[in-house]
């Protein structure tokens, strides 16, 4: 496969200073901006398939009438957060 370059990218010399300051030991410049690259489509693709979920669970409530109220819903998760944290403490 044939590899592609991003564009020229120009930036503050305090922004070029403070990105080689937390580049790790053998890590070049490249290397970083390319893992900061790949994370964010990473994150984006995650967004857009948690609102493409989140909007067909509308359109199905919507289609089926069938609501479930916010409060029962996070009195649930409430429950399993106390019921985890309890069960981590009695674990040794």
């Amino acid at each position: 496969m044939k590899t592609a370059s991003f564009p020229s990218l120009r930036v503050s010399p305090q922004l070029r200073q403070d990105t080689e300051s937390v580049l790790r030991d053998d890590e070049s410049l490249s290397q970083f901006i390319e893992s900061a690259v790949r994370d964010q489509v990473a994150l984006r693709k995650a967004q857009a398939d948690f609102l493409a979920r989140g909007l067909a669970s509308r359109d199905k409530a919507r289609h089926s009438g069938r609501y479930v109220v916010a409060d029962d819903v996070l009195a649930k998760l409430q429950q399993r957060l106390h019921t985890a944290r309890a069960e981590r403490t009695e674990k040794p």
